[in-house]
């Protein structure tokens, strides 16, 4: 179902936290077809359209056409599924669910109902990311490594529900990488190995190593990821390939072929989210990649547990 492009589409935001307030709302802000008509949370929000729940929401009769869920991946399929039954579209902050098979039902609910589902992976907006895309498309991969490290207690302070079953622990960040991986290269990955460090007091991993096999014979890339990294924080990829080098730092900003960094347009990533859910919504698309969070499933299916040092914020 297509939306009517002369009038602005009616966004609830589910989840005012650290997130929502330093990425959603500015993006919202500056998106002009979009008028934030609510907020759910249940904390405080300087706004007078907020309501604690949901379903609180839905029951106000307020008149929405779309929700933005910015709370944490366990849980959020529940959510999703409420705001597509009551006839709303739906964008999903990264990692979309909790699941692979939660995302997988979002897909076929939005399309019995009619509706958009956007699984929003901010890191395809970084600015090397299409141009790395592109140049690596006719070339033969040979191998890569990703380098993602920083310290949850710069990014995450305090929040117990990252290391929660569910919360994903280093793949919340680490989920990133994936999802450039997934997007840029032009064969499909498979955990080859991978080993998972599990702090004793917690239920998701801090660390993580690995490798992945790729549809390219003998391509391997690698994998190292930190969750409570010294120094400062650092979001690499590099991809070697037939006719050169390619790497994407600083989480994609910043790309360099052969070491000579390349001009590419700055982008604000949200921004170009919430652009591209007004395209989706308008048009009556989805756009569901589940690439990114089955690969993690993967890593947790098959990688080998360790447990260090019980962790505290």
């Amino acid at each position: 179902m297509t939306a009517d492009v002369s009038k602005p589409i009616r966004l609830a935001l589910v989840g005012i936290g650290k997130i929502a307030r330093s990425q959603h709302l500015p993006a919202i802000d500056r998106v002009g077809r979009l008028d934030l008509t609510a907020m759910v949370s249940t904390g405080a929000v300087d706004d007078d359209v907020r309501f604690e729940t949901l379903s609180d929401l839905v029951a106000s009769g307020l008149a929405i056409d779309a929700v933005s869920f910015a709370t944490p991946p366990v849980g959020r399929f529940e959510l999703a599924v409420e705001a597509l039954a009551a006839g709303w579209h739906v964008m999903l902050e990264k990692p979309p669910t909790a699941t692979v098979s939660e995302l997988e039902e979002l897909r076929r609910v939005a399309g019995e109902k009619g509706r958009t589902v956007f699984a929003a992976w901010h890191s395809h907006e970084a600015a090397g990311v299409g141009a790395a895309r592109q140049w690596l498309a006719d070339r033969r991969i040979l191998g890569g490594e990703v380098f993602w490290h920083e310290n949850v207690r710069d990014f995450h302070p305090g929040q117990e529900w990252i290391f929660a079953p569910g919360g994903l622990g280093v793949f919340d960040p680490a989920i990133n990488a994936l999802s450039i991986l997934t997007e840029i290269l032009p064969c499909s990955l498979f955990v080859e190995e991978a080993s998972l460090v599990f702090p004793a007091n917690r239920h998701a991993p801090i660390r993580s190593r690995g490798a992945f096999a790729t549809s390219q014979a003998e391509a391997r890339i690698a994998f190292d990821l930190d969750f409570e990294s010294a120094g400062e924080a650092q979001w690499d990829i590099a991809i070697r390939t037939d006719r050169g080098v390619l790497e994407l730092r600083n989480g994609g900003a910043d790309l360099y072929i052969e070491g000579v960094k390349q001009a590419v347009a700055r982008t604000s990533e949200y921004e170009a989210l919430y652009e591209r859910f007004v395209g989706l919504v308008e048009r009556g698309e989805s756009d569901v990649d589940g690439r990114p969070l089955q690969l993690v499933a993967d890593i947790f299916l098959t990688g080998g547990r360790e447990t260090c040092e019980p962790f505290a914020f």
